[in-house]
């Protein structure tokens, strides 16, 4: 009894620490781990140092937002940046931070640039008639091919976004129109995009729809209403296409005080494409994960980009000792993590197995022992094999974060376009499919199938093991009818799992349709159906023609003088 009593508590501290070294590995399903971000980003260039570059390229304007998100996001160095681009701009002119190092832009509009403009944006500038009468004309002087025709366009009568440059209200469509011209004349925009509005215009112009073309000029218009130029020319340097463009574009004008934010993490990671990806995957927390992975230097970033996952912040909200001492152990062991995130999870499944196993075998050696003759080596190992792949299933769905929480919403993007005249308005609505099976009625599915496969391999586990233990058939049926409860278990989980699920759909807790909350106990009467059609009722017509092989040869002449009652 001492010798159980020592397993079982030699086993119990096992897997305890196993699960606890489990629960510790920075590695998760669907998030990244803020210490794996941390890691990544190590020895890659930071915010502040991005903002330094700009400054010395003497891209001011582009260097205040990025030092304000450096700033707001409390980065190291952030002041002694602010410090240094605030002498900066004080030894230079006002126009240094407005139109940054692009001297033949600015000589554009002529005259003195006024103090009031050095906070404007482009188009609050640029939208004045005389200076966008400058640009236009500075335009119409160009040898590009694709500016002559970008001209061309202000010809156009059926126009959908824009009123026609030649109507009354045609003055928006100018300033769109020298926006993009201006980026265009002075290879301020990336080829792919280039190449795409510059297509669009060809179309327009000979004819065809013009929606694409104004929704690009729309976008850019509304980026030029939030920067000046400097911000701008930096901010569309990289975008490769208008359906980035689209989403960047939208993404700004949902910013508000995080403008800076998402500024920076464009420029910062040098992907914009994979930014505007992350932010329609996660149009609600997105800004504020890029937001925490400014801090996390280049590396880290990205490295949130390309898992396309939430950021998790391991124990933000434990206390605050306790928190910090955690998150050393967390950091500590990112570091000597494999950088595949999925070798990373194996590692971290494999430490919940053994966990769960340890923790089986001690149970083993505390509960009560069957008698020697039902006793078969080897079933209780494979017991405990079933039991950890239930506990591994229980700590991942009590520890995984975000895994149950279902794709996110972004608010409806709805844009009117009020200047129709000699145009038709796009047709309406596309039918908006509804999501059925959504993560979190998937994930129930998957729950319970699981949930229920384990109790049918333990049935079968039982039934084997029956048949291998050294007694009589008449015994072996005595202990498969002692067996009945387990052999049921699967109906009384179904029936379980259907009530709480109801129970959680009505207080409304967790939103999923009745299906997932059904399933449970379709899935227990398709196992349990199963198990006892194709594998109890065999064993058990084998068993009697075995127990009725070994009856006494009196009892087999009486069995046989007796009269013959039909089977029921």
């Amino acid at each position: 009894m001492k010798a159980r009593l020592r397993n079982f508590a030699t086993f119990t501290v096992l897997g305890l620490v196993l699960l606890t070294a489990g629960l510790l590995l920075p590695a998760h399903l669907r998030a990244v781990d803020s210490a794996l971000a941390e890691k990544a980003g190590a020895r890659t260039p930071d915010l502040t140092s991005a903002g330094k570059k700009l400054m010395k390229q003497q891209r001011l304007g582009a260097a205040q937002l990025v030092a304000q998100a450096a700033q707001q996001e409390n980065i190291p160095g952030s002041v002694v940046l602010s410090y240094e681009l605030n002498n900066a701009l004080s030894k230079d002119d006002t126009a240094a931070a407005f139109w940054g190092n692009d001297k033949r832009v600015e000589t554009i509009f002529g005259g003195p640039f006024k103090t009031a403009d050095a906070n404007s944006t482009l188009v609050d500038f640029a939208v004045r008639q005389e200076n966008r009468e400058a640009a236009l004309a500075e335009l119409a002087r160009s040898q590009n091919p694709a500016v002559a025709g970008l001209l061309r366009t202000r010809s156009l009568k059926g126009t959908v976004i824009f009123a026609p440059s030649a109507s009354a209200a045609g003055q928006a469509f100018d300033m769109a129109v020298v926006v993009y011209g201006l980026l265009l004349d002075n290879s301020r925009i990336s080829a792919g995009l280039g190449g795409s509005i510059s297509s669009a215009v060809s179309q327009a112009n000979h004819g065809q729809s013009t929606v694409v073309l104004e929704t690009a000029l729309l976008d850019l218009t509304s980026l030029g209403e939030r920067f000046n130029w400097d911000q701008l020319t930096t901010f569309v340097a990289q975008i490769p296409d208008v359906n980035t463009l689209h989403q960047l574009a939208d993404n700004v004008r949902a910013a508000n005080d995080k403008l800076p934010q998402l500024f920076s993490a464009v420029e910062l990671s040098g992907q914009p494409e994979a930014v505007a990806d992350y932010l329609v995957k996660f149009p609600q927390t997105g800004l504020g994960d890029l937001s925490a992975g400014l801090s996390y230097g280049q590396g880290g970033l990205q490295r949130i980009l390309v898992s396309r996952q939430r950021v998790y912040h391991s124990y933000q909200n434990m206390p605050l000792n306790a928190g910090v001492a955690l998150n050393q152990v967390s950091r500590f062991n990112a570091g000597w993590l494999p950088t595949d995130v999925n070798v990373a999870l194996g590692i971290k499944f494999l430490l919940y197995l053994l966990a769960g196993f340890s923790l089986a075998v001690a149970l083993h050696n505390i509960l009560p022992q069957v008698e020697p003759q039902l006793q078969v080596r080897g079933f209780h190992l494979i017991r405990a094999f079933l039991f950890s792949l239930g506990f591994l299933l229980v700590v991942l769905l009590l520890s995984e974060p975000f895994l149950t929480q279902e794709s996110q919403k972004g608010a409806f993007a709805l844009r009117l376009f009020p200047f129709t005249v000699n145009g038709t308005v796009p047709a309406g609505f596309a039918s908006i499919s509804p999501n059925i099976m959504n993560p979190i009625i998937l994930l129930t599915l998957l729950v319970f199938f699981v949930l229920q496969a384990l109790i049918y391999i333990s049935c079968l586990v039982k039934l084997a093991e029956i048949r291998r233990q050294n007694v009589p058939a008449r015994m072996k049926l005595k202990l498969l009818e002692n067996e009945e409860h387990l052999f049921d278990a699967g109906l009384y989980l179904g029936f379980v799992g259907t009530i709480v699920s109801l129970i959680i759909a009505s207080m409304g807790l967790v939103k999923f349709s009745l299906m997932a909350a059904y399933s449970s106990t379709s899935f227990g009467i398709i196992f349990v159906v199963v198990f006892k059609i194709f594998h109890l009722r065999p064993e058990r017509r084998k068993l009697l023609l075995e127990a009725e092989g070994q009856l006494p040869a009196n009892e087999t002449v009486l069995s046989s003088t007796s009269p013959q009652t039909m089977p029921s």
